[in-house]
């Protein structure tokens, strides 16, 4: 089974301020086109490599090419031991990488991903972060992460990242049940209490925006968020 430890702790909380600093960058719009099976994604493009872009760009590949992504794929389970294994190497590696900053690569570790599992989770909650923090593209993000929603193995980080996505969306009403179940999924992050307390703010529950902050201090969120959340406690009077 795929880890959900620290590894993925960190990665909401890097990313969910980073889109701040991030221009926007206008996608290509098309269809939607079939992915792996019974999964079907908006095909969307943009102005970078298609190694850098969710799922190679669409691009149309020759036998060739995908000759070769036949031989990375075996090459890595071969190294790795089982294809599961093989996954988690390369999503380990897409975290990291876009925790430091490194989107390029981070596209490329998740496209990889795709490449060795295409049915699993984690493949869209990677590349919804792309989405979000590469291109801007909050609408891709969404889609991204609804698809990783019902897909198997899901992290249990996914909803926190998905609410925070909403918010940012400035859908409070749709972020509030995601981030409502977010705290159930993990109730120490307390980046996502400081996200459902601006959830139930926005949505007129000053008392219980109160009650998620004051948990929110308890587990001791980001440095980014704990400044939000002094700023969140003044506007709901929270005592």
């Amino acid at each position: 089974m795929m880890s959900r430890g620290r590894l993925f702790s960190f990665a909401p909380a890097v990313w969910a301020f980073a889109f701040l600093a991030v221009g926007f960058v206008r996608p290509a719009m098309a269809d939607t086109v079939e992915i792996a099976p019974g999964v079907q994604v908006t095909k969307r493009t943009y102005p970078v490599p298609s190694k850098e872009q969710p799922f190679f760009g669409f691009a149309d590949k020759t036998a060739a090419q995908r000759e070769e992504d036949d031989k990375f794929v075996k090459a890595l389970v071969q190294a790795a031991g089982t294809r599961e294994k093989a996954l988690d190497e390369v999503v380990k590696r897409g975290w990291r990488a876009l925790g430091s900053g490194k989107y390029p690569e981070a596209a490329l570790r998740f496209n990889q991903a795709y490449l060795v599992a295409p049915e699993q989770s984690v493949v869209y909650h990677g590349l919804a972060a792309i989405a979000q923090i590469r291109f801007n593209d909050l609408d891709y993000a969404e889609e991204l992460f609804r698809i990783a929603g019902k897909q198997p193995n899901p992290l249990k980080m996914l909803n926190a990242d998905y609410g925070r996505v909403l918010l940012v969306a400035k859908r409070p009403k749709d972020a509030q049940p995601v981030l409502e179940q977010a705290v159930k999924d993990t109730p120490d992050f307390g980046d996502a209490w400081v996200n459902l307390a601006h959830a139930r703010l926005q949505n007129g529950d000053r008392e219980a925006a109160c009650a998620a902050a004051n948990e929110a201090m308890k587990q001791r969120p980001s440095s980014n968020a704990s400044v939000d959340l002094v700023r969140l406690r003044n506007d709901a009077q929270c005592k």
